[in-house]
Parts: structure tokens; C-alpha cells; sequence
């Protein structure tokens, strides 16, 4: 997007060591000198581009992305079968973040997240109040219960023709239950072709229904086969244990963000995720301002929430 800062490389980057055999790729640019702040990508298991980067103010922000647990360039690689994700929980994540934060000898820093990143920034910040300074989420979820069963099974209301598709690749027998839990079972199918249309028909699904805005084109990353099965393994995964948290949590707890100034920024045409998600968390959190851009969906699907995006991050660069 245009109105994002220009692209930057990192000046430094590394493998950090978090324990359970997982090492996670991480990366700092902008101002080594300038203010901290985190970014937290979407998935789970996108990984973190460069485009994260551009979200800050490269004079003002020393900015750090990282590759969370199984993708990306962190290792192993949930891409394989073989690699185990009992380890790979929100949990861990908050827990690897905490371990980077002390690595980079970071006391505070901003908070910014997109999608899943958003659900990972409030688990964390309710988690570490003390150690978050602001902070700037889009396409803001929670992953609760209710969303995952919206998004794997409401959606369908939107688009049936496709959602029927997504829903017979699942054994008969399955059909009514967690489809997020059926998809995960097939993915750890013997078989690769089982595994490889499950994978397929996953992302195929994701695409759909977050193609509402005008101008959406599917994503091109779903035509890698890796990283296809290493993003239909790593949501289903999470989205079977609805986060790894209890139910209704990040509203529960959202008391803790109390004096941490926040920005929400949500597409109204984001109908995989509705503008109640971000509209509830403001009930609850006084400090958060909500941003909801008329004519956009999820991720940053426009210039408007690219502008949003850069207005928060520059509003907070001195502060």
C-alpha cells in the first residue's frame, strides 16, 4: 500500500532459541535507538513480510517482526507432518515473545497486530500489561468459539456453494461438528493426497470468505504447496482449541489493558469477522479508539486502513 512507509532491510536479525526443540526467526529495523515496538502477523502461520515493517515510521521505531512457532523461518518447519504441535500453543507464543523482549533488552513496546496477531497482542498484553505501551490492531478477532464456528460454518450463509465444498471434504460422519478439528484430522491423514486436499481446499475456503471488499484477489501464497499445509495446520490447530484459551477471555480480562491507549481498526465489509468483535472489546477497554472503515474487509484491503494503520503508529511514535 502506498501510504505505508517506504520498505526498509533489517539491520539485525537472529534464531532465537525458546525451548521444545523451536527456534524463531526474528529481525529489527528502522532506528536501533528509536522507540520499541513489536508487530504480530496474522495466521496463524502467515509469517511476517516485509510489509510489516513499513507500518512504522523507520526514523522513529526501532521495529521488530518475528516468525511465530512452525513458520516462516522459524524451525521446525509445521509444513511437515512430522513436526508436533503440542508446543505450539497461545501460550507458548506469549512466552516466546516475553523471552524476545528480554533478548533485545526491550522494557516496553507497542503492540501491533493484524488478524490472529491482533488475538495474540491482547493475549499478551493481558497477560504482560506492564510491558506493552499502546497498541494498534486491525482486523481485530478474538477466536473465540463463536467466531471459529462463524467462520467455518455461518459463512456458509454468505457464500453456499463454496461452503459446501469446504464442508464435503470432511467424512460424512463429521459433517455437523468442529469442521476446524475435522480439517486438522485429515491433515495428519497417512496419506499425502489426503493431507494435500485438505491443505488445498482449506485455503480455499480462507480465500472465500474474506473476499467481500471490492478488488479482492486471492492470495498467492496459497499456491505454494508448503506453505499451503503449514497455514491449514497451523489455524486448525488453533482454531479446534479456540485459541487455547478459555472461552470469552480477552473480554473477560480486558480490565488489565486499563491506561494502555489502543487503536482498533476494522473493515465494516470484514463480514468474516463482524464489526461486533472490535465494537465489544470497546465496551470494555475505555482507552481503545474504534476505527471502522466503510469500505474495506480484512487485512489491509484498502488505503484507508493502510492510512489508519500509519496515522496510530505516528501518533504514538513520541509519546
Amino acid at each position: 500500500m502506498s501510504s505505508f512507509y517506504p520498505h526498509v532491510e533489517p539491520y539485525e536479525h537472529g534464531m532465537l532459541d525458546v525451548g521444545d526443540g523451536n527456534r524463531v526467526y526474528w529481525e529489527a529495523s528502522g532506528n536501533p535507538e528509536g522507540k520499541p515496538a513489536l508487530a504480530l502477523h496474522g495466521g496463524p502461520g502467515s509469517g511476517a513480510g516485509a510489509l510489516w515493517r513499513r507500518m512504522f515510521d523507520p526514523e522513529a521505531y526501532r521495529i521488530v517482526v518475528f516468525d511465530q512457532r512452525g513458520c516462516g523461518l522459524s524451525t521446525p518447519d509445521a509444513a511437515d507432518p512430522e513436526t508436533p504441535l503440542a508446543a505450539n500453543t497461545t501460550g507458548h507464543l506469549i512466552a516466546d515473545i516475553e523471552l524476545l523482549r528480554e533478548h533485545l533488552g526491550v522494557d516496553r513496546w507497542l503492540v501491533l497486530g493484524g488478524s490472529w496477531g491482533t488475538t495474540l497482542g491482547l493475549a499478551y498484553a493481558e497477560r504482560h500489561p506492564d510491558r506493552v505501551s499502546e497498541l494498534v490492531l486491525f482486523s481485530v478477532t478474538n477466536t473465540s468459539c463463536r467466531e471459529v464456528e462463524w467462520i467455518t460454518r455461518d459463512m456458509g450463509r454468505v457464500f453456499p456453494e463454496e461452503w459446501a465444498r469446504f464442508r464435503d471434504v470432511v467424512p460424512a460422519s463429521e459433517r455437523d461438528g468442529d469442521l476446524a478439528a475435522a480439517y486438522a484430522r485429515l491433515l495428519a491423514d497417512p496419506d499425502p493426497a489426503v493431507r494435500d486436499r485438505a491443505a488445498r481446499e482449506w485455503c480455499r475456503w480462507e480465500d472465500v470468505h474474506v473476499s467481500t471488499a471490492p478488488g479482492h484477489e486471492p492470495d498467492p501464497r496459497f499456491e505454494d504447496p508448503r506453505f499451503r499445509m503449514r497455514f491449514a495446520r497451523l489455524v486448525t490447530h488453533y482454531w479446534s482449541h479456540a485459541g487455547f484459551m478459555d472461552d470469552g477471555q480477552l473480554l473477560r480480562d480486558a480490565g488489565r489493558l486499563a491506561g494502555i491507549p489502543g487503536v482498533l481498526i476494522h473493515g465494516r465489509l470484514d463480514i468474516s469477522g463482524p464489526a461486533d468483535i472490535p465494537w465489544n472489546l470497546a465496551q470494555v477497554w475505555p482507552d481503545a479508539e474504534l476505527i471502522l472503515v466503510s469500505d474495506e474487509g480484512h487485512g489491509v484491503s484498502g488505503s484507508t486502513t493502510a492510512d489508519a494503520i500509519v496515522a496510530a503508529t505516528d501518533r504514538f511514535r513520541g509519546r
